[in-house]
C-alpha cells in the first residue's frame, strides 16, 4: 500500500505567510489600543483652515450648515457615532464641558443612520450646540477622520489648532485643550 506523501512547492509557504501577516496586524492593533500615545497623533491640519464642509444638521430636515456659518468664535468639533462604544464614556465629560458655555460645541455624526443618532442623542442627552451628519462619511476624509470620538478645536478664523484622537476625559481637557483655548483667547 502507498502512502501519500505531503506535496511541496511554490504553494506550501503560503499558509504560514499568511499566519505571519495575520498575527502581525494583530499585534500592532493590540499595541495601537494600549499604546496611551495614540491619541497624541500629529494632524496635518493643525495651523491650516479648517476643511469646508456643508453637512445637514441632523435636528432641522433639509437646513445644511456649512464651515464658513461656524467662523467668527471658536468651536469644538466632536466626531462621535451612536454606534460607537467610547463615544459612550466620553459622553458625560463632553457634556460637563458643554454646560460651561465657554465655546460651542458642534457634533459631527459621522456614517450613522439618522433615526440611532436621534435616539442616541435622546437617551444620553444633548450637549452639542449643533450636531452636523456626515452619512456618508465623505467630509470626514478632508479633515482625517478615521476613527470615532476625534475632538477638534477650530479657531474664529477657522483655523484648526487642536486635534485629539480618543475619548476626552477631564485631564485631556484640563491640561491640553484648555491651555490651547486660553491662547485663542488671548490672541496667540
Amino acid at each position: 500500500m502507498n502512502t501519500p506523501t505531503p506535496k511541496s512547492g511554490k504553494g506550501s509557504w503560503f499558509p504560514l505567510a499568511s499566519f505571519v501577516l495575520l498575527a502581525i496586524l494583530l499585534a500592532n492593533g493590540l499595541w495601537l489600543a494600549r499604546n496611551p500615545d495614540r491619541e497624541k497623533l500629529p494632524s496635518p491640519l493643525i495651523g491650516k483652515p479648517a476643511p469646508q464642509f456643508s453637512l445637514p444638521v441632523l435636528h432641522e430636515a433639509g437646513r445644511l450648515l456649512s464651515t464658513n456659518e461656524l467662523r467668527g468664535a471658536p468651536y469644538l468639533l466632536n466626531v462621535w457615532g451612536s454606534w460607537c462604544p467610547a463615544c459612550r464614556d466620553e459622553h458625560p465629560v463632553l457634556t460637563r464641558f458643554a454646560e460651561t458655555k465657554r465655546l460651542r460645541v458642534i457634533g459631527f455624526n459621522w456614517k450613522d443612520e439618522h433615526a440611532d443618532a436621534l435616539r442616541w442623542l435622546e437617551e444620553f442627552g444633548n450637549p452639542y450646540f449643533v450636531v452636523v451628519a456626515d452619512y456618508e462619511g465623505k467630509a470626514a476624509i478632508d479633515w482625517g477622520i478615521y476613527g470615532a470620538p476625534e475632538t477638534f478645536l477650530v479657531d474664529g478664523q477657522g483655523i484648526v489648532r487642536w486635534k485629539f484622537v480618543g475619548p476626552l476625559t477631564d485631564k485631556v481637557i484640563v491640561e491640553e485643550l484648555l491651555p490651547v483655548l486660553d491662547k485663542i483667547e488671548k490672541g496667540r
